[in-house]
Order: structure tokens, then sequence, then C-alpha cells
């Protein structure tokens, strides 16, 4: 088992890799690497039943993801579109499809697989595809999701009555059994929810006050794979168990974290499962058949895009949207292989048909990218009239674009939300706080559950299409693994942090901030502010005093004299300590120029004549005797400088 999963390992990265250069999708990379590696080809597996039973919690997390997505509010937002051309479209092709797998002599049970399968299209490429090219919010884009959601919710559908029509003497009890299916479904929504409703809130909140990600993560799987057991215990799928646990979760405010924590399983499991979709392409159907593939590829995609723009046209949407979209869902999607795959365990498709539908997806899939991103010129093509296809509309509710994300509502984040609502600028605020969410969003505050470290989070919070995101915690080590997210999803996007010393201030800057805020340094200015102005310095004169330390990054106050009461513990110690040297008559350097000297890991901060006047560093400076020559370093280097500028010392000076 080991080695097959290594080989399957190795050959998935390479596939992707070479793949991706084409700009296809990972789906088709990992059906590309089960095909090469299964018995119709190398032959290098073993372990095929161990792979496909892994394989099947691939689905199982991929329908609780989904769950999620169904929130009340979003159903209800898109009522129009959903439960009209998504009922349309759905019932349409599902109809065309059966009728011509009848046609072609096939039972009734493999021509409504066949018809379940054709009818789904890729949610994952077409919302990654459009979210790309920035159509997503535009109307065929949301028009494309609406369809594409009701796609969802039929599978939910199949995945009930597929395991019925499987059944031997099926004929005479199908209504009964079919009846008993969908009362064991409505038991199963109905204490899934209600326990989704009541219970489960309590139970992730109080995981979330135990601030442990490992209990959070086994906490969610947990609750998964629960519902999982309780659907299949009922006799029903354990796919429909998961995506009801989704559900239950998709109004919380833990959603988002939930998605990501559950994320990296799903997506590690799905590859493990298209993978074992692969094997069952049969390199020597596809050889004898080829003409007849590329036969039902073509019909697919044009039955497809007929009965889309029919539908949407019913619902009296243009018609250059219309093709648009049918264009856009020509494909066969991700949940046709999980039905291929159900029917082939239930024995419902033999060998050679499952072997043409999931090369049927493979190339529709492959060929998606391109007719999408050429569809307004085909669609011009067409239609004979030019229209901006796909243009770019006001943000659905929820959506961001060109908006501030705070990371953290302490204080700090509280305050700075507080001014961006008073002007009137679009923010979101992410906290891991359970408590502090809960009552925040009761106040009425736009603020979501999660660990802003986490680059799924931040693709929830809009990342890539903000135009600044806001540090308020002050976790040095949290911080530097957010910039480094930040920096991978949104190069150009501004980071303010806020710390409060000035520990790790380069490391941060380094690491891609813009600016870093020291409360210390920044409480020191203002003092400073208030001290000039009641020693009668005029304002103008103390904000420009001010706008030079920041400008020189706080320069000057980046040092620190350490006293006998100073802590001495490393955490405290960050802060290099400075050190004054008065320069005597014995002095080595006298007379020579300041800037000759390098010092190994010491800064002349400054350098005062005997008198007290500050003298500004600089090429025709030399040192004099009295000077004070202001230094900052560490402990041990400073006491070796002091010896070095005093001539106690015969160590070079350079």
């Amino acid at each position: 088992m080991l080695s097959d999963l290594l080989l399957l390992l190795l050959f998935a990265i390479i596939s992707v890799i070479v793949l991706r250069q084409f700009r296809l999708s990972n789906i088709v990379a990992y059906l590309f690497t089960g095909f090469m590696l299964g018995p119709s080809l190398l032959n290098f597996l073993n372990s095929y039943h161990e792979i496909e039973l892994v394989a099947e919690f691939g689905i199982v997390f991929l329908m609780f993801s989904l769950g999620l997505e169904f929130s009340l509010n979003k159903v209800i937002a898109m009522r129009r579109s959903l439960f009209g051309v998504g009922v349309l479209q759905v019932s349409g092709s599902f109809l065309v499809f059966y009728l011509l797998s009848q046609l072609l002599a096939m039972n009734w049970q493999q021509s409504f697989m066949v018809a379940c399968v054709l009818t789904m299209s890729s949610t994952a490429i077409i919302v990654k595809i459009l979210s790309d090219q920035q159509r997503l919010h535009s109307q065929q884009g949301k028009l494309a999701v609406a369809i594409l959601l009701f796609q969802d919710l039929a599978v939910v559908l199949f995945l009930i009555i597929i395991p019925i029509i499987a059944r031997p003497a099926l004929d005479g009890e199908f209504v009964t059994s079919l009846s008993v299916a969908f009362v064991k479904g409505i038991f199963a929504v109905t204490v899934l929810l209600s326990v989704g409703r009541w219970l489960l809130p309590h139970f992730f909140y109080e995981m979330g006050r135990l601030r442990s990600d490992e209990v959070f993560i086994l906490s969610t799987l947990f609750v998964t794979l629960l519902a999982a057991w309780f659907t299949q215990l009922l006799g029903l799928s354990m796919a429909l168990g998961a995506f009801l646990a989704g559900m239950m979760l998709a109004e919380s405010h833990y959603r988002h974290q939930l998605s990501a924590d559950i994320r990296p399983f799903k997506d590690i499991l799905m590859a493990m499962f298209f993978i074992s979709i692969g094997t069952l392409l049969d390199f020597g159907v596809l050889r004898d058949n080829l003409a007849t593939l590329f036969l039902i590829v073509a019909g697919m995609m044009v039955a497809k895009t007929l009965t889309t723009m029919l539908a949407a046209l019913i619902m009296r949407e243009k018609l250059t949207t219309s093709l648009a979209v049918g264009i856009a869902l020509a494909q066969m999607g991700e949940f046709g292989f999980i039905l291929v795959a159900m029917a082939n365990k239930y024995q419902l498709l033999d060998e050679q048909l499952s072997s043409l539908l999931i090369a049927t997806g493979v190339i529709s899939m492959s060929l998606t990218p391109v007719l999408v991103k050429y569809s307004s010129r085909i669609t011009r093509e067409f239609l004979h009239q030019y229209e901006n296809v796909f243009r770019f509309q006001k943000t659905l509710p929820g959506q961001f674009n060109d908006h501030i994300i705070i990371c953290g509502y302490g204080r700090v984040g509280q305050i700075v939300s507080r001014f961006l609502r008073s002007e009137s600028l679009p923010f979101m605020v992410l906290d891991r706080d359970p408590m502090r969410v809960k009552e925040a969003r009761k106040g009425g505050e736009q603020i979501e559950f999660g660990d802003a470290s986490r680059r799924e989070i931040l693709l929830v919070a809009g990342i890539e299409k903000a135009k600044l995101l806001i540090i308020t915690f002050d976790d040095l080590q949290r911080s530097m693994a957010l910039l480094a997210q930040i920096r991978l999803l949104n190069p150009s996007v501004k980071v303010l942090v806020r710390t409060k010393t000035d520990k790790g201030l380069e490391a941060l800057k380094k690491a891609g901030a813009t600016e870093v805020v020291p409360e210390v340094l920044e409480g020191s200015l203002m003092l400073v502010a208030h001290v000039l102005f009641l020693s009668g310095i005029p304002r103008r004169r103390i904000m420009e005093r001010l706008e030079c330390e920041r400008r020189t990054k706080y320069q000057h106050l980046h040092g620190f004299y350490y006293g006998q009461k100073s802590p001495k513990d490393k955490e405290t110690w960050v802060i290099e300590p400075l050190h004054a040297v008065v320069l005597t008559e014995n002095s080595a350097v006298l007379d020579s120029f300041v800037e000759q000297f390098n010092f190994s890991g010491i800064i002349i901060k400054s350098l005062h004549r005997q008198g007290g006047e500050e003298v500004v560093i600089s090429k025709d400076v030399r040192f004099n005797v009295g000077d004070v020559v202001l230094l900052q370093g560490a402990k041990k280097d400073l006491l070796k400088a002091e010896k070095i500028l005093l001539g106690k010392t015969d160590e070079p000076l350079i």
C-alpha cells in the first residue's frame, strides 16, 4: 500500500506540474495519473480496493464543503435564478440525455445514470475561471453560479435515488422503495438540521474557546464523519450526511474556519478519488471507440449549450447572456465522476460505458478554459452583435472589492473599524475569539470567525481584491506567517502592522509590511508633542519634527539606555542598548574621519561635541577630544568598541 501511495503522489505531482503548463485543471492531472498507472496501461498499482476506500472519504469531505455554501440567505437571494433557470436547465438537460440514451438501446437504469452524469457541470473549474477573469459577479457569472448550485442540489437527490434503482427486481416495488428512501431522507434532514441549529453552535463555541487548532480540526472531522455514518446507518449515502452536516453549519459564523480546516483533507482525498476514477479508463476501449468518443463529447457540449441557453431565455435573460452561460456550462463536472463511481459500485454501468463517460469528462473539461475565454467572441460571431460580455458589475452582498481587512478585533481593531465606518469605507474583520465574534455580530459588526494567517480564510475575506490589510494583534510569529501568505496571494496590497515594541520591526518590513507602527514609539512621539506644545513650541514646528522622526523610521527612538533595574531576560533585551563613550586625549581615533570606521555589530547613532552641539555625521567629520559618541549594539560589542575608541586595546580599528 505504501509503495502504491508513493507512486501515486510522485505521478500526481509530475502530472499537475506538466498539465498546468497547458492551463489544465488539477482534476484532469489526477485522472491522467490514474489512467497511466491503472490496469489498462502501466498497471503499477496493487491496492486498488484500499485506494477506492480512502477515495470515498474525499467525496464525503467535498459534500461537506458544498453544504457549507448553502446558507439560507444565499438561497433566498438567488431564488429566481436558482429555482428558475437552474430547475429548467437541469430538468431539460436530464430529459434530453435520457431520451438520447433510450434511443441507443440502453435500459432505463443506464439511461438514468448517463443523464445524471452528463447533466452535471464543473463548479470548481467554472468558478475559478470566471473569478480569474473578474466575471464572477457579472450577470452571466451570477447566472452560471446559480445553475451550478442547483446542479449541486440535484446531486443530493441523485445520491438518494441511485442505491434504490440498483436493487434487483425493482420494477414491482419502485414507488415503495423510493417513498421509503424519501422518508428516511426527510428524517435525516430533520434530525441533522435540528442538531445543527441548537447543539453544534454551542459545541464549536466551546471548542473555539480552547484556542487549539488541533482540537477545532478534530471536532470538524468528527462532526462530518458522524453525520456521514448516521445517513449510512439509515441506508442512505454517506455523502448525503456530509452535505447535511455542512448545511447545519452554513448559517454559523464558524463556517469559514470550518471550510479552511477541512480543505487540506478534502483536497488530498479528492485527489485520491479522481486518481481512482482514472484507473477505470480502459485504453483499449478508447482506442477502439475514438470516433464515438468525440461524437459523444461534441453532442453533449452542443446539447448542454442549447438547453442552458433555452432555460435562460425562458426566464427572460438576454440572448447574449444566455448563450455565453450555455458555453461556460457545456462540460461535464466533477460530480459526474462521483456518479460514475457510484454507478460502478452498484454495477449500473459496464466498463466500456464508464470509460467513455470519464473520457468525455476529461476532454470537455480540458476544452472549457478556451471556450470560456473566447465565449464573447463566439457569441458575437453567432449573433452578429457586439457586446461587452461578462462586464464587471456591482459586487454581491458579502463580496468585497477594493476594501480593507482588519485582522484582530481587540481594542486597536475596534478603534480602527469605528473610524472606517464613520468614513463609509468598506471593510471586514477577522478574529479568533468566539465570544468576541458572537458579541460583535450581535452588535451588527461585519466580522467573521477565522485565523487570518490561514490562506483559505484570507481568500474568503477577499484578499485578492483588497486595497489594505491591517494586522492589529501583537504576535510577531503570526504576523510573519500572515505576511508570507499575503505576499503570495496579493503582492500589491498595502499592509499595516501594529506592534507594542519595535521588536522585529526590520524583519516585518523585509517580510512585506508597508509600514510598522510600534505603540511604544508612537506613544513617545505623542508625549514629545505634548511636552513641546506646553513648552511654547509652535504646533507647525512640532508636526514637522514628528514627521521627520517618522520618515527616518524612528531612527533616534530605536535605542534604549538600560539601567540596573532593567529586566535582563532574553525576551526583554530585544532592543539593542545604547552606550555613550567620551573621547579623551589618549583616544586612538582622535582627528580620524568618523565614516572611516566600521565597528562590527555597532552603529554610531550620534556624535556630540564637547559643548553639547550635535554634529551631522558626514565624510568630512573627524573625532575630537571631548566628543560624546553614542553607540548602539550588543553589550559585548559595545564594550569592545569602547576599548577601541579609548585606545585600551591593540585590535585594529577597522
